[in-house]
Parts: C-alpha cells; structure tokens; sequence
C-alpha cells in the first residue's frame, strides 16, 4: 500500500487531455474555473471580513478572516497565502479557502504587500525578501483569532513563504502547528530562467500584471519616480535588477535571489511539520531543485508526474487534486 492509498486522496492521473503542462497551468487561473466554483467561492466571501494587520515597523497589510459555520468549533485556522502578483482573489486561494471552509476550518486570506489593490498601503515597494512584514502578520493573525490548530499555507512564491514563516516561527512565538506548500519557489535564479525560457505567454502574463501594479503605485506616490518608462518596457531580469537597484540594499540581482531561496539545505532546520506538494513538469518552478534539498525529519515532499504550475486540474469538473492532498495531510498531521 503506497502512501497516498494510506490517506485515501488516490493517485493523481489525470486524463490523457488534462496531462498537459500548459494546459494545467492555465486552467488553473482561467475564468472557466472561477465560473465553476462560483457557488463555493460566494460563501467564502459572504463569510469574509477585511483585517488590516499591524505588521510592525509601520508595514500594513490586508487580509479576509472566513469563520466556518458548519461545526461547533473549528477544526484548524488556516492562513493562505498567494504567489507572486496574484491576490485573495486568485483562483487556487479561492477554491482552497471555500473547501477549507466547507469542511470546518476558518479560513485568513492574506494580501501580501501592493498586492490585491493594496499599493496604498504602503509607501514602499513590495519585494519577495520582505520575510519579516509576513511573519508579523501571521503573529498578528494568531494573536487576533484563538481558533487552534494554526496552519500557513501557500502557492507559488506563497509556498515559498509560507516555508520561510515556518523556520521563522518558532523564535517569533507564532504556534504554528502545520505548514504546506503547493509548487513553492526553490530557487529564484533557476525560476528566473525556467520564466524565460518557457512559453512566452508566461513572461507576458507576470509582467503585464507586474507592470500594472507599478503604475498604480507610481500614481498613489508621485512625489517621486519609481522606474523610468523605459525600464517598465524591459523583461522580468531587467526590471527586477532596477527594482533591486533602486529600491533595495542587496546590491545584485544575485543577491536579492539568493535572499529568499529555500534551495539546498536551507529548510533542514525547519522544526515546524511541512508538507511540499510540485508536479515534475511544472513550467516555471523547475523540479531538480526539489530533488536536491536537504529535509528535516518531519517535512514530507510529494512529486507528481503531472499538475503543471498550481495546476492539479483532475478531471473536466476542473476541481483540484490539490485540495484533496492538502485536506489529507491536514488530517493525518493534526488528527483533525
């Protein structure tokens, strides 16, 4: 009996029309998905208040706190976390949180920095080496909301910090009981190049998203100038080397990569139990960089042939096997 028998979500195969990478990808984040689970998503947000969180040395950030009404008690608090230029309102957050919800979790959506609207809540720019401000939320989040078990969990550059708020969790007093990790950022340099190097659909989806959200900030702060026009029109290695230039203390573009990698044996400390969740072919968060990291004892990495990037997509009712692995492993983790 292998393990996914043990926790009764069975082996994720797809059918022959849905083992695309591409396709996985994109279905993921498609309006054909949202339109599907519109129903679900509608009692997430019914249930959803705005938070705006204290994250010490004057950061903000908003979130949407969802309490569950189909129990006594909830079974876990659950923080969700987006990945790069996505939001609360990302597909994959969505359709997690409602099925958390359904089945008796409450359920925080967090916005991380000019994320999701927020560029105005800060006057600096958001950055992925902007560890602390997140790890402050979540001990906000905690603090703010009793109900126990907590769990942090993320997608994409999400799953990449919801890894790092759990090394950091124990010298911050957060009690974090469990985190995941659904085709997290391992290395930054190698994701830069797979961005590059796959379909140019991809570079031009992040970076249409990237250079709106810049321009938003740039009009909420015109006192000064964020980027000249002429490095918005550049790619994604030459914009992110201006925005570490002109707005961060790292110096390179190297450096600042280095500065949120979770490659090698940068999680082998992680005392907090993990569960990592990738695809083999995903497009964008190239696969050997899994192969090469060194765990701790209690985080536990699942490879799949197929899923894509945050895809999973198991059928044409376009649900995800993600949300049945993460249901699972919260199970057997927490005994809830």
């Amino acid at each position: 009996m292998n393990d996914s028998d043990r926790m009764n979500i069975g082996v994720f195969d797809p059918p022959w029309l849905l083992r695309n990478a591409h396709v996985q990808s994109v279905l993921s984040s498609s309006f054909l998905r949202r339109a599907a689970f519109r129903r679900s998503n509608a009692a997430l947000e019914s249930a959803a208040h705005e938070c705006i969180l204290d994250c010490g040395n004057g950061v903000r950030l908003q979130g949407f706190h969802s309490a569950q009404r189909v129990r006594s008690g909830s079974r876990a608090l659950v923080v969700l976390l987006h990945g790069w230029e996505g939001s609360v309102q990302s597909n994959y957050i969505l359709h997690t949180g409602a099925r958390l919800l359904a089945e008796g979790c409450d359920v925080f959506r967090l916005n991380f920095r000019d994320h999701g609207g927020t560029q105005h809540l800060n006057r600096e720019l958001f950055h992925s080496c902007r560890i602390a401000e997140v790890v402050g939320a979540v001990a906000e989040i905690a603090r703010r909301f009793p109900a126990r078990p907590l769990v942090v969990g993320g997608f994409s550059l999400g799953g990449n910090f919801a890894l790092r708020v759990a090394l950091r969790a124990p010298a911050a007093g957060i009690p974090l009981a469990w985190t995941f990790a659904v085709c997290p950022v391992v290395s930054p340099r190698a994701g830069l190049r797979a961005i590059e190097d796959a379909p140019w659909f991809y570079e031009f989806y992040f970076m249409h998203k990237w250079r709106e959200s810049l321009r938003r900030k740039q009009a909420l702060f015109p006192e000064r100038e964020l980027f000249a026009r002429a490095e918005l029109r550049g790619g994604l290695r030459d914009l992110t080397r201006n925005l570490v230039e002109r707005h961060t203390d790292f110096g390179t573009l190297e450096n600042y990569l280095d500065g949120y990698s979770i490659a090698g044996a940068k999680l082998a400390d992680l005392a907090v139990p993990a569960d990592i969740l990738t695809a083999e072919d995903d497009p964008v968060i190239p696969v050997a960089g899994f192969r090469e990291l060194k765990l701790a004892p209690s985080t536990e990495l699942t490879i799949v042939p197929h899923g894509g990037h945050c895809g999973f997509i198991r059928d044409f009712s376009l649900r995800s096997w993600a949300e049945d692995f993460v249901l699972a492993r919260m199970q057997r983790r927490l005994g809830i």
